[in-house]
């Protein structure tokens, strides 16, 4: 059985406390990341880990260590893959940062575990291993609104629908975070100091900063402005192992899945797609 040493990224990149916000802000921007290890800057010893869904969740802090969470789930190199996709499918988190002797090592992270499952043969379809109650947004919707039903709903990412009820978009919240158009000025009010054109931009980070600079999101933006259109979608009964594979080709961490009649049936996710190493879930 393969151990997480051999599917880890090794020597992950960090944030360290003491620290900010921006100073999370500023490094998952630079580098692309969801999220990251917490280290304490004296010793380099793990104290957490932050996420941009905990920056996007509690802007009305800055300083990093009242953001990031502190009960931390972390393995060892000699845990099997198995195990840890155990820990992702019941705890539904997306990084585990890989300890020894009490140093951070590696980290690995739902997508790593993609390629085991795109490799084997399984009977298991998207329909088996859809867990998480779908909620969707209209597209037509107020930025405002959707951006506090995300929020209290929790959820990562939203299937927008038409006033039809057919599906046209998606909205998530690295969409509240990556870059299409830059605004200096705006990244500077939100703390990122890079504010370049390999870097941040304005159209998907605005939401953001209306959020981060506690202003008023104007009610002419709306959902439709900033959701990708015209998703990926999987069919209910197509096999995890290629729900897998779409996946890890376009670097999604999730997936509209429809039905019979091309109508939205539900969400599936990285986390989800792990049962198909360890079975389904939903069965226990």
């Amino acid at each position: 059985m393969k151990t997480v040493a051999e599917i880890m990224v090794s020597m992950p990149i960090v944030v360290e406390v003491p620290g900010s916000r921006s100073d999370a802000i500023n490094i998952m921007v630079r580098h692309k990341l969801t999220g990251l290890p917490v280290v304490r800057a004296s010793d380099g010893q793990l104290v957490g880990i932050v996420s941009r869904k905990d920056v996007f969740t509690k802007f009305d802090e800055d300083q990093l260590s009242l953001i990031m969470k502190k009960d931390v789930i972390r393995v060892s190199p000699d845990t099997t893959i198995l195990e840890a996709a155990k820990i992702f499918i019941e705890k539904r988190i997306h990084r585990i940062p890989v300890v020894e002797n009490g140093k951070l090592v590696g980290i690995i992270t739902p997508t790593d575990l993609l390629d085991e499952v795109k490799n084997m043969k399984t009977t298991m379809t998207a329909e088996d291993v859809i867990r998480v109650r779908c909620v969707t947004s209209y597209e037509g919707e107020p930025l405002s609104y959707t951006i506090a039903a995300m929020r209290v709903s929790g959820v990562s990412a939203l299937p927008v629908l038409n006033a039809k009820g057919k599906l046209v978009g998606i909205l998530t919240d690295r969409d509240l975070f990556i870059d299409q158009t830059k605004d200096v000025q705006a990244m500077k009010a939100m703390g990122i100091e890079d504010a370049c054109e390999s870097l941040a931009g304005f159209r998907n980070v605005l939401p953001l900063f209306y959020v981060a600079t506690e202003k008023n999101i104007p009610e002419e933006l709306i959902v439709s402005n900033f959701m990708i259109k015209n998703p990926v979608t999987v069919y209910k009964k197509t096999s995890l192992s290629e729900v897998a594979r779409i996946m890890k080709h376009n670097d999604f961490g999730q997936i509209p899945v429809h039905g019979n009649k091309d109508e939205l049936v539900g969400m599936i996710y990285d986390v989800d797609v792990l049962c198909a190493l360890v079975g389904n879930i939903n069965e226990s």
